[in-house]
This record gives C-alpha cells, sequence and structure tokens, in this order.
C-alpha cells in the first residue's frame, strides 16, 4: 500500500505489518476491525512493543496529516485510543508520549475538526487512570492551546461554538488529569490558573440571561446542553471542588482579575454570580479564604471608583450570606474592621471631593451620590456580615463598632478642625451608628448583662444626648432593638390610645432574674438619657414614636413592679416638664410630651390590669378628647397636628396626677412612697460632656471635678438629723440647691480660665500639701501598734504605755491572710 516491494514485506517488523493492516484502502470503509482486535492482543502479548506501536503510528499520523489524508488520521486516532484503553501496564508512559504528540500535532493544525478530534482524544485520556505515575510529563502546551480555543473567535456561529466547547472539554480534561496527582505538573499554579480560569469565565460571561438557574450544583442536570456557558460553569465548579485549603488563593486570584480587566463590577450582575458559583463550589471549611480575598481587594481598589468599590462590596454580602456561619473565620474583627476603614474612606472622599495620592495630568471627579450608595452598601454588608455570626462573636462586633464612634470623653476630645471636622464627625457617628443598627438588628440574648456591658451602653447613651438629631434617632432605634427579644417593637411604630390594647397581640414573657439584674444596674442611667432626650427642642416626630416603643419594650420585656413604679414615675416627670417649661421647648414639643405621657400611661395601665388605675387614665384621655384633642397622640402625631397656645392654663381634670396614680396602685400592692416621689434626674459629667465641642470646655470639667475636693472645700457641716421634714425639705428646695451648685461651678471654671498660672500653681500646691498630711494620718493609724488585750500597762513611774506585739504574733482574721 505504501509502496513496499512485495519481496521485502515479509522482512518488515511484526507490529508495522499488524499496523499497516489497520489501515483499510479506502478510508471511507473505517477501522478494520479484525486486524485492531490482533493489533491489540499483539500488545497485550508483547507490552514491551508498546512504545514501538505508539511510535510508528505516530509518524504515519504527521505523514498523513502533511498530505491531507485526513480520513487515514481519523483511523490513526481511533486505534490510539482503543490501545489506550486496553493497555495498562508499565510500559504505557512511552505510549503516552506518543500519543500526546499526536494530540499535540491535531491541535496545531488549523482546521477546526482536526482539533476537536484531537480534544476528544485527550479528553478520552484523561479519563484513564494510570497504573504508573509520570514524572517528566508536561501539559503546558495542553493548556495554552485548550485555552486559546476557548477565545474562538471564528467566521462561523456553529463552528465558533464547537471550537470553544471542545477547549473547554479539553481544560476539564486537563484538570482531571492532573489535580489530584502530586508527582504531575501542579496545575494550581499561578501560570496555568492565569489562563484556565479567564478562559472559563470568558465563556460565562457570553450566555445570554434567558432563564434563571439555581447555583447549586445539586439542581444542574446530569444532560450536558450544546452550550458553552454551561459546560464553562460545570468545568469551574469542578475545578473549585477539588482545590485544597493552600490552592484557593490561587484560583480566585484570576477571578478578580478578569473582573478588574473587563470592567465587570459594575453591573455587578456578573460578578456576583460568579461568586455565587464559586461559593457553592468550594468546600465550606475554605469559605472565610474567599472572603478574605476579597476584602484585600477592596483595600487594593481603595482609591477606585465609587462604584467599584461598591460592586465588590455588595459581591462581599452575597459571599457571607451562602457561607453562613464560619464564612469569616478566625480573623471577625478585621472583616469589620476594613468595612469601618473604607467607610471613614469614602466620608472623606465625599467631602474633599478628591482621592489622596493620586499622581495624574488630571483630576478625578468623586461624584458624592455614588459614595452615598457605596456607604448604603457597606452598611449592608456589615449587617450581612454579623447575621452569620453567633451571639457571643456578634456582641464583639457591636463593641468594636461603637469604640470607632466618635464621641467626646474626659480624656478624648473630639477632633474639630473647623467645619471641615465637624462635617467629618458627623457623618463618621452617623454611617457608624447606622451599621450598629444593622447589626443590632434580629439580634437575641437571654442575659442583657453580657449582651449590654457597661462599656457599650456608655458610650451609646452618651451618643443619645448628642445635639444632632439623627443621631439620637439611631440610638434610640439601637435600643429598641437590643430589647425586642419577642419581636414586638411593630406593634408599636405609631403612638394611640388603644382602648383594649388585646387586639395587639403582644408577647409579654415574665421578667428573668437576669433582666431584673440588668435594671438594677442600668435602670436609672436609661431613664435619666430618656428624660434629657425629651427636654431636645429639635425632636421630631420619629424621636417620639421610638421613644414611646422604647418605654413600652421596656415595660413588657424588662419590668417588674419596681421598674414599673419608676416607668411611671418618669412618665409624669415628663407631664410636669411640658406643663412647667423651664427649657422653653417648643409648642409642637410640649404637646408631643402630653401625648406621649397619655399613651404610654393607657398602655401601662393595662398591663398592670389594676381597675381604679385603668379607670383613672381613660377618664383623664375621655376629658382630653372633649376638651384638648391637642395633648392626645391621634391630635398630634397626625399629617396636619392639632396645637394649641393655651398650654399655661390647663386644668388639673385634663391631668394625670401622681397623688390619685399613688393611692390606686399602692392599694393594689405597688409602691406608694416611692410612687409619690416625684422623679428628678442626676446630672452626670458624662451628660454634660455630650454636648461639648472645645478642648478649653473638656479641661475646664476636669477642673471643675478636682476642685471639689481642694482645700477650700475642707471645712464641712456637721451632721444633722434626718427626719421625715428633712427629706421633704430636701426635695422641694432641689431645684433651688441645682442652681445655686450650677454657679458654683461656672465660678470655678471661670477661676481656673482667668486666674494666672501663679495663682493657680499655689492652688494645686496646698491641695497637694493637704494629700500628703492626710497620707501621714493614715500611716500613723495603720503603724501604731494594737492595745494590749487586758487595756495599758502601768510603767514604774505611773504613766501607762502601750504594750507592743511583734507583726509576726499578731493573729490575724483569716480572710486578710493571703
Amino acid at each position: 500500500m505504501y509502496g513496499v516491494c512485495g519481496c521485502c514485506g515479509a522482512l518488515r517488523p511484526r507490529y508495522k505489518r499488524l499496523v499497516d493492516n489497520i489501515f483499510p484502502e479506502d478510508p471511507e470503509d473505517g477501522l478494520v476491525k479484525t486486524n485492531m482486535e490482533k493489533l491489540t492482543f499483539y500488545a497485550l502479548s508483547a507490552p514491551e512493543k508498546l512504545d514501538r506501536i505508539g511510535a510508528y503510528l505516530s509518524e504515519k499520523l504527521i505523514r498523513d496529516v502533511s498530505r491531507h489524508r485526513y480520513g487515514y488520521v481519523c483511523i490513526a486516532m481511533e486505534a490510539l485510543d482503543q490501545l489506550l484503553m486496553a493497555c495498562h501496564c508499565q510500559s504505557i508512559n512511552l505510549f503516552v508520549e506518543s500519543f500526546l504528540k499526536m494530540v499535540a500535532k491535531l491541535l496545531e493544525s488549523e482546521k477546526p475538526d482536526l482539533q476537536i478530534l484531537g480534544t476528544n482524544s485527550f479528553v478520552k485520556f484523561a479519563n484513564i487512570e494510570e497504573d504508573t505515575p509520570s514524572y517528566h510529563r508536561s501539559y503546558d502546551f495542553f493548556v495554552s492551546r485548550f485555552s486559546e480555543m476557548c477565545h474562538s473567535s471564528h467566521d462561523d456561529m456553529d463552528i465558533r461554538t464547537k471550537i470553544r466547547m471542545s477547549g473547554i472539554k479539553g481544560l476539564q480534561g486537563v484538570v482531571r488529569k492532573t489535580v489530584n496527582d502530586e508527582l504531575q505538573a501542579n496545575i494550581w499554579d499561578p501560570q496555568h490558573m492565569d489562563k484556565i480560569v479567564p478562559s472559563l469565565l470568558f465563556n460565562l460571561q457570553h450566555v445570554e440571561e434567558a432563564e434563571s438557574r439555581s447555583p447549586s450544583p445539586l439542581q444542574t442536570t446530569e444532560k450536558e446542553k450544546e452550550n458553552p456557558a454551561e459546560l464553562a460553569e460545570r468545568c469551574l465548579r469542578e475545578l473549585l471542588g477539588r482545590a485544597a485549603y493552600g490552592n484557593i488563593k490561587n484560583a480566585i486570584k484570576p477571578v478578580l482579575i478578569h473582573l478588574d480587566n473587563h470592567s465587570l463590577w459594575e453591573p455587578k450582575t456578573f460578578a456576583i454570580r460568579c461568586f455565587k458559583i464559586i461559593m457553592y463550589s468550594i468546600q465550606p471549611q475554605h469559605s472565610h479564604l474567599v472572603i478574605q480575598q476579597l476584602l484585600s481587594h477592596l483595600d487594593a481598589n481603595s482609591k477606585s471608583a465609587a462604584t467599584v468599590r461598591a460592586g465588590i462590596v455588595e459581591v462581599l454580602s452575597e459571599a457571607a450570606i451562602i457561607a453562613a456561619s464560619g464564612s469569616v473565620g478566625p480573623t471577625v474583627l478585621e472583616v469589620f474592621n476594613t468595612l469601618l476603614r473604607q467607610l471613614r474612606l469614602s466620608i472623606d472622599y465625599a467631602l474633599t471631593g478628591s482621592y489622596d495620592c493620586i499622581i495624574t495630568g488630571g483630576t478625578k471627579i468623586i461624584k458624592e451620590h455614588e459614595e452615598r450608595m457605596f456607604q448604603e452598601a457597606v452598611i449592608k454588608t456589615t449587617g450581612s456580615f454579623a447575621s452569620t455570626l453567633p451571639t457571643y462573636q456578634r456582641s464583639e462586633v457591636m463593641l468594636f463598632i461603637m469604640s470607632k464612634v466618635p464621641l467626646p470623653s474626659l480624656h478624648h476630645p473630639l477632633d474639630m478642625a473647623g467645619k471641615a471636622g465637624e462635617n467629618r464627625n458627623r457623618l463618621t457617628q452617623i454611617m457608624l451608628l447606622k451599621s450598629l443598627l444593622q447589626v443590632s438588628t434580629g439580634f437575641q440574648c437571654s442575659n442583657m448583662l453580657t449582651a449590654l456591658p457597661s462599656s457599650f451602653l456608655d458610650r451609646l447613651l452618651s451618643a443619645a444626648l448628642m445635639e444632632d438629631p439623627e443621631i439620637r434617632l439611631f440610638v434610640l432605634q439601637i435600643l429598641i432593638s437590643f430589647i425586642d427579644r419577642q419581636g414586638n417593637k411593630h406593634k408599636f411604630q405609631t403612638i394611640s390610645t388603644i382602648s383594649d390594647i388585646s387586639i395587639l397581640m403582644l408577647k409579654v414573657d415574665k421578667c428573668s432574674r437576669q433582666d431584673t439584674v440588668f435594671m438594677k444596674k442600668h435602670s436609672q442611667q436609661l431613664y435619666r438619657h430618656i428624660y434629657l432626650t425629651c427636654k431636645e427642642e429639635n425632636n421630631s416626630r420619629a424621636h417620639y414614636e421610638a421613644l414611646y416603643a422604647l418605654l413600652a419594650l421596656i415595660s413588657i420585656e424588662l419590668a417588674n413592679e419596681e421598674v414599673v413604679v419608676d416607668l411611671i414615675r418618669l412618665v409624669l416627670a415628663m407631664q410636669e416638664l411640658a406643663q412647667v417649661n423651664e427649657d422653653n421647648l417648643p409648642l409642637y414639643g410640649r404637646c408631643a410630651l402630653y401625648a406621649l405621657g397619655a399613651a404610654y400611661l393607657n398602655l401601662i395601665s393595662q398591663l398592670t390590669t389594676v381597675p381604679a388605675f385603668v379607670q383613672h387614665i381613660h377618664e383623664v384621655i375621655d376629658m382630653r378628647q372633649k376638651e384638648a384633642p391637642y395633648m392626645l397622640p391621634e391630635g398630634v402625631f397626625a399629617e396636619k397636628p392639632r396645637l394649641s397656645r393655651n398650654l399655661d392654663r390647663l386644668g388639673p381634670e385634663i391631668l394625670f396626677r401622681q397623688s390619685k396614680i399613688s393611692e390606686v396602685l399602692g392599694g393594689s400592692g405597688y409602691n406608694s412612697d416611692r410612687l409619690s416621689t416625684p422623679y428628678i434626674p442626676q446630672l452626670t459629667d458624662e451628660d454634660r460632656l455630650s454636648k461639648r465641642k472645645s478642648i478649653g470646655e473638656t479641661i475646664s470639667l476636669q477642673v471643675e471635678v478636682e476642685s471639689r475636693n481642694s482645700p477650700e472645700r475642707e471645712e464641712r457641716a456637721p451632721a444633722e438629723e434626718i427626719t421625715y421634714e428633712t427629706l421633704k425639705k430636701a426635695i422641694v428646695d432641689s431645684v433651688a440647691v441645682e442652681e445655686q451648685e450650677r454657679e458654683r461651678r461656672r465660678q470655678v471654671v471661670e477661676k481656673f480660665q482667668k486666674a494666672p498660672f501663679e495663682e493657680i500653681a499655689a492652688h494645686c500646691g496646698a491641695r497637694a500639701t493637704l494629700l500628703q498630711s492626710k497620707l501621714n494620718q493614715i500611716f500613723e493609724i495603720t503603724i501604731r501598734p494594737p492595745p494590749s488585750p487586758s487595756g495599758t500597762i502601768t510603767a514604774a513611774y505611773g504613766q501607762p504605755q502601750s504594750h507592743s506585739i511583734p507583726v509576726y504574733e499578731m493573729k490575724f482574721p483569716d480572710l486578710c491572710v493571703y
């Protein structure tokens, strides 16, 4: 057939004769099956000849390709495939080398049919499990060639689709052949991943979103559709599913680079789809590595456009939801630190209008609405992360966020660098509190003491007294989220005086011991801040609705008899605040306080189920409906509030009387003495400091605190007997005493601000002398030996002297011995 002389044909090696016999005279007849069976039997009987068979087949195939005899090329590849499937001996490595050489020759061809033929043969080879390892085999060419086929741009769409699908199948074959064999070339190296992953994403990207599919691999059909996108997705899932811990980074990095290079973060649909595939495909314990990669990429793009950063953050949010528990890994606070850092950077960008450290010819225009969109995305992502965490980690995150809120304190005054500094602090406070609100939403805890430690609650409540009404509203909403554990807060969204609260279907549980301890420790602090918040002139309807919800939830979640009494006293003090109006509240604020008191007392009276109490509250409400509807929530908190300027001439019948309430509740076992005592908040240094702006005033407060122990106050009034009249007089004169105290403090502050340095130094020196004298007295008392058990001993001269006992012979109580 090939021009060999008949006399010399018998001298040819047997394996060559067997190989020649499998080729028919007409290539359209296909492989000669009987001769192929003889060749296979010979290869199995003499495996040492297998490498020569492969080399001879390779030689014939290369010659046929060059002569464009494609029918014989197909026959040769079919023969090679059958030999590969049948032979699993130690000599197969040399045969494989010839096989891969022939596949490479086909892939180098410009004919699409030959490329597809070579790919199909390689895929069959990839599914064979070899008995012996190969130390020197390389697949670099195949990775490069298959990746190139994935990006085919052939003019004919059908041929282009077939070539791309062949390229994807070839990459899938390379992955299957190498990913689990440590002796093979490491397919996870960046040089390979940088070709494989972008090729798969390229085919995923060019799919028509005709139908929505679940990203879960369990819901995909086993029948492969003739669609490069479907095949690329399955290949990507298989690749990521085989990724070990140390290979995740190399697999994810090309995805991020591809999204950057093709500007696919905006719109973010494709980016979210890619990372859904990733999160559902990798092993669950590796999810936090993907999160860390995204966070690092966000930091690297901190000076990119706001839309790009927003896209990355949205992908983070979706990834956190999919990963669920354990997604953040061991570096929980680092995740939130990165998000909050990006939030602060965005605030600075929006205020300054430029990115720092950008060396370009032109200026980059920053759009404020895009930065605001990015900030909202960060806040949403913060909530998504927190929702996946267990309760104890969530508490740590809330403490961490609250520690980042810039608040004035004794030792750390706010940085007020002009108007820009004020705006920066205000925006930072608002954004961090919004983040905290997102984290606290849905937070459930059985022990309020551990969920709201003093360090957290003090900072949160100090923010409740800031001058900005938006900040105060966020604080109230955060408190409501913490306290509402039964899901009742949506039932108090509007303020009203319902005659029967059973229609609200409230979920009420008995106050636990932990809640009782929490209220004993923090109740007065809560009441004080609620009362002081009511005195703010710029409160809006939303503030009063939040205050009502907060009071109602405290009554349902944390109330015992003592708490109920204190809440009633607090609300009556609000009524007194609106009636006396010492703080010159606006007309709407006074009417709102009256309405708030009516709504809450109506609620608490029905919760206590004391008939006389309920009757008194309903009588006052009915009287207000007739004569003063502007003192009820239905009139005040409407779209067009009904207000009246006649608040200074109100009759006693439309006011809730403390004496009457004390009488009716005292008869039902409540503490009537405590009920009859008006509520007066005790102002603290932190409350005043929350509204301070300058460093000078902060220092003045420190001086004021120190001046309480100055030598000028050394003399003290003698103790007087405490009687009922004394207590009554103290209560009546409390306002005057507070005014005197305020004047004294003003004089002290003025003295330290205006007095010369020598006078202040002398004052401090006198204080130090006083302290030293007190310490000397304490040392004398401590060192002085104890008296003798029998009193004093008289010496020879008739003078009593103390009998000293050595220290090692003294008997100390057990609690004092270490």
